[in-house]
């Protein structure tokens, strides 16, 4: 194992497959040896129809074996959406193309076998989408969202090791592997990415290839991403849709709060794309470098001569921007992995140095004086004995369970039972996994308003013969009270959680009130049948109120009142939390992290649900009766898990965002439903 790793990192290849690998094989021959390629940005290029990928085509001689790497290279997503059958690839190998090919995940991490950890974040930034998507979107949509950012931060704290010893790059593909081990610093050394990272030229005096580079691209999340990991070394592929790829090095950058740690930032020209327009040639498109990995032992890294101060840390007008650097938060935007409310740096325990554990300290897993529990490597793995719920085998927790990533038939997450494409009628594959809906309209046709959503496909309808009626608690007259799928409290796996604020509530306590009869939103009922269903609601709280008591809990309340063409079915999510969690407390929580996403929440006086009159609410229940409300706005995205994503944060459980990576057996949630059952007779309203 060389102490130095020889890498080559080249621009867009834009279908040019062929002339990059001759390209490579060259380079590799007059400077090499390197030890792998990082190729950045569209290495397929423009979508083509799917009667376009024949055998001629450089993209299937690459699937088929007939295109061979001259040198191990791992590719990303840029721009556009991947081709069908690459996506189909990637789905049955884990990520293996062809025999040195490897295709990155859309928000991947890997760790090389000389121990160098690189990040990648595919595809474009789009401000109006990113907060609003329900679901990770593939590789089938060219944008990436919040869900997708956070799930590579999460990934940043995990990592992991190479197969074997001859394996030059472990496996990385896979969320069972990813979670497989976990990292005390989400610090990487390398970061791909296709999108430009706002005011990366800010306290720069390289000169820029264009008036308007890049702020045609750049994004606030891509800047904070960068705070958060660090990175050694940052590629993008430059330029986008916007204009074309060009090459620009910035000075490097430290970061005093890592001991001087220096960032280099590279954006390529593409390899395979058009002429600078200006110059009639092509941008440099390569960039070869050598890196050793660094350890906990490694001397401090010598400040740069040519360095500058850091542009994400520090306050200034970034050149060619308009805004200026947003203040207050010098960590950047706190995604739904961070911590919600920062007042400045400070140690995570009284009296230790930043991020390292007071003297007297001791792991509780291991023993160990060196790490908090949280950061404990045995915690990752499961004890000897361990049987998974779900698929009944050993080795591995519930959560990385790999039978609860199945892939549906168009490559990507597989959906679950009842679902139906809105698009296409499929019951195989996620909308945003849809060849359908990723057509542009003009090759599609009108497709005219979405489809409502009828009672027999509702999930919360009775009348839904796939309805999960064995997590169903309590019926009354008007609504019945049940259990979530992949409930936000820890109920067979609390030990996973040892920082998580578990209440201990029976069967956990996360519940759903919903009206029986199908309708929208509390505020669409009509005004002569809405009484009875909200009187009913009420009691339901007050009851759960009463209930949580007895476990020193007390109720968060919420309802996503979204009004849309395709319908919904109204329901209100009740959470316990220790009552150790003041409503003061729970009230700012939420404002704070509202304010941050631009969600502006305000205390609401009047009693009932919002008017029907508007286009849709958020709407919060604090235990001390108080009551938060959202107005949404018209073309101002909303994300229906923002409720959630407050709550995991406050109980200091962020890896319970996702319901779907919460998800339990039928024999776990037919438990949580009976012990609920069993307390909650005796405050049960309707009996």
């Amino acid at each position: 194992m060389s102490s130095t790793v020889k890498i080559l990192t080249v621009g867009s290849a834009v279908g040019s497959i062929r002339d990059l690998f001759a390209k490579i094989k060259a380079i590799d021959a007059k400077h090499g040896k390197f030890d792998l390629v990082l190729c950045t940005g569209d290495f397929f290029g423009p979508p083509k129809n799917q009667d376009e990928y024949i055998e001629e085509d450089e993209a299937m001689q690459l699937l088929n074996g007939t295109l061979e790497a001259p040198v191990e290279c791992y590719i990303m997503q840029g721009e556009y959406p991947l081709p069908p059958p690459v996506i189909e690839k990637f789905a049955k190998t884990s990520g293996q193309l062809a025999k040195s090919v490897f295709l990155l995940h859309k928000s991947g991490l890997m760790t090389t076998a000389h121990g160098l950890r690189i990040a990648c974040l595919g595809g474009i930034y789009d401000s109006k989408l990113y907060h609003a998507a329900e679901t990770l979107h593939g590789f089938t949509s060219p944008y990436f969202t919040s869900l997708t950012m956070e799930k590579l931060l999460s990934n940043t704290m995990t990592e992991s090791t190479p197969a074997s010893a001859n394996s030059k790059i472990s496996s990385y593909t896979s969320l069972a592997s990813i979670k497989a081990s976990t990292s005390t610093s989400p610090l990487v050394d390398i970061l791909l990415t296709n999108t430009f990272p706002a005011d990366v030229t800010a306290l720069s005096s390289v000169q820029l290839p264009s008036p308007s580079f890049p702020t045609t691209e750049g994004a606030e999340p891509v800047a904070d991403l960068v705070r958060r990991t660090k990175p050694r070394y940052h590629f993008v592929a430059g330029g986008g849709s916007k204009q074309t790829p060009m090459f620009w090095e910035r000075e490097p950058f430290t970061w005093d709060d890592e001991n001087g740690r220096v960032s280099r930032f590279i954006s390529l020209g593409a390899f395979g794309g058009e002429s600078t327009p200006s110059t009639g040639k092509k941008q440099r498109w390569f960039y070869a470098f050598s890196i050793a990995p660094l350890s906990p032992n490694s001397p401090q890294t010598a400040r740069p001569a040519n360095s500058t101060g850091n542009p994400f840390t520090e306050r200034t007008v970034p050149r060619g921007m308009k805004r200026p650097f947003e203040s207050g938060n010098a960590e950047g935007e706190n995604f739904r992995w961070g911590n919600v409310k920062q007042s400045g740096k400070r140690s995570r325990v009284e009296g230790g140095q930043e991020g390292k554990p007071p003297a007297g300290y001791k792991c509780k897993i291991c023993e160990s004086p060196d790490h908090f529990i949280n950061d404990c490597p045995d915690r990752a793995k499961p004890k000897e004995g361990y049987i998974c719920k779900i698929c009944k085998e050993p080795g591995h927790f519930v959560r990385d369970c790999p039978t609860k990533h199945q892939v549906g038939d168009t490559g990507g997450r597989k959906p679950p039972e009842g679902y139906v494409c809105r698009a296409c009628g499929s019951e195989a594959h996620f909308i945003q996994d849809c060849p359908v809906a990723s057509q542009p309209q003009s090759s599609r046709g009108h497709r005219g308003p979405p489809k409502e959503i009828a009672p027999d496909q509702c999930w919360f309808c009775l009348s839904n013969p796939n309805l999960a009626k064995h997590l169903i608690v309590s019926i009354g007259s008007e609504c019945y009270v049940t259990l979530p799928k992949g409930q936000i409290i820890p109920t067979h796996s609390s030990s996973n959680h040892p920082r998580g604020k578990v209440p201990a509530v029976p069967g956990g306590g996360h519940v759903l009130i919903v009206p029986i009869s199908h309708y929208t939103t509390y505020a669409s009922i009509p005004p002569d049948l809405a009484e009875p269903i909200i009187e009913e609601t009420e009691k339901y709280k007050s009851a759960l109120r009463a209930f949580y008591a007895a476990y020193d809990a007390h109720p968060i309340a919420f309802e996503v009142g979204r009004l849309s063409a395709k319908g919904g079915h109204a329901h209100v999510q009740v959470v316990p939390v220790p009552k150790s969690i003041s409503a003061d407390q729970i009230a700012e929580w939420f404002i704070s992290e509202g304010k941050r996403l631009g969600i502006d929440l305000e205390f609401d006086e009047s009693t009932g649900p919002p008017s029907a009159g508007d286009r849709g609410y958020f709407r919060v229940d604090l235990p001390d009766g108080r009551r938060l409300v959202h107005h949404l706005k018209d073309g101002v995205p909303f994300s229906v898990q923002f409720g959630r994503q407050v709550i995991v944060s406050l109980l200091a459980m962020p890896e319970r965002f996702d319901w779907k990576e919460c998800a339990q057996s039928e024999e776990d949630d037919k438990a949580d439903a009976q012990n609920f059952k069993e307390a909650f007779i005796q405050y049960d309203p309707t009996l």
